[in-house]
């Protein structure tokens, strides 16, 4: 009776330290890919970093860019800092780290932001696309429709909503037995690999995630698209083939990186569980935590007039400055 007393606690202590560290698996277990995964993500990083500050430092410092349209620029841009740092550095040193292993604590959180942020950037982008229906389809109402009082209740409530409906996730989440294993089989926390290590069924927190992603990323993704067909139809009255063909160039680019992103989610949080496959879910999940927060501040703005010249006249201003200190 001793005996077996010992071993059930025993096996009580294994359980409770794979409840309290989880192991996340890597992009690859072949030492010179992971050199060139790190290489490839530290640089993707930096893009992401130095591309989202410029914009919004060009953003502060130009009185022309205070407007709607670069006001929720600037909430992008800071979103896809944070989302990006949620989970890249960690991707970063689990490459080449031999502990590979994370803390619940710093797991949960992990998930928290990253899903906190994720769900703002799909309501921001929808609140994108109605600033630019407004502007484009209503310009001589712009104004008055996109006042300063309104554009701050869509920002603060994309990001409350968000914020809120995440922590309801990840507090279930974690409330879940993981008695299988406490290896990830995915680069960082994310709810689907969790679901699959629990020894509980699961259903009620995929329905409540397929409810949630639901309401968030198809409501925001339908609503991104109406915008667009409604500026679509204004700009086949351009009579200017010119005018039509810059137009189409621009709404091109932004739904190429719109339809990646909500694809992408929608892929990863909205299809059934027996169609998962790890492989399948480190590479959809690369999409939308490293790609799309470096190409949103060169589609957005890069390719715009304005904040070409912000950056060009600051930096000749630089120059100029250095060249009298000298």
């Amino acid at each position: 009776m001793s005996l077996a007393r010992h071993d059930l606690k025993v096996m009580e202590e294994n359980n409770q330290t794979s409840q309290e560290r989880f192991i996340l698996l890597g992009l690859s277990n072949v030492p010179y890919l992971q050199v060139i995964c790190f290489l490839v993500f530290l640089l993707m990083y930096i893009i992401t970093l130095s591309g989202n500050l410029l914009l919004i430092i060009v953003v502060r410092i130009n009185p022309k860019l205070q407007t709607p349209m670069y006001f929720f620029l600037s909430n992008l841009s800071i979103i896809d800092i944070f989302f990006s740092s949620s989970i890249v550095p960690k991707l970063l040193i689990n490459t080449l780290a031999i502990d590979k292993s994370i803390s619940l604590i710093g797991c949960a959180l992990q998930m928290y932001f990253s899903l906190s942020l994720g769900a703002t950037e799909c309501v921001i982008l929808a609140v994108m696309a109605y600033d630019r229906f407004a502007a484009i389809c209503r310009p001589l109402h712009y104004n008055t429709i996109m006042n300063k009082a309104l554009c701050f209740s869509l920002a603060a409530g994309s990001w409350s909503i968000c914020f809120l409906n995440s922590a309801m996730h990840v507090v279930l989440t974690f409330r879940l037995p993981y008695c299988k294993s406490h290896h990830v089989k995915h680069f960082f926390c994310e709810m689907p690999p969790f679901f699959r290590m629990s020894c509980r069924n699961t259903l009620f927190n995929e329905m409540l995630m397929y409810i949630g992603a639901g309401i968030i990323v198809m409501c925001s993704f339908c609503l991104t698209l109406i915008s667009y067909i409604h500026i679509i139809s204004t700009i086949m009255k351009i009579r200017s083939s010119h005018g039509r063909h810059k137009a189409f160039s621009t709404c091109a680019s932004h739904l190429t990186v719109v339809s990646l992103y909500y694809g992408t989610l929608m892929f990863m949080y909205m299809r059934p569980r027996s169609t998962y496959s790890a492989e399948i879910d480190k590479t959809v999940s690369i999409l939308y935590t490293a790609v799309t927060p470096m190409l949103n501040p060169i589609i957005y703005s890069m390719r715009n007039k304005d904040v070409k010249d912000t950056i060009t006249k600051q930096r000749k201003q630089e120059i100029k400055t250095f060249n009298g200190k000298g």
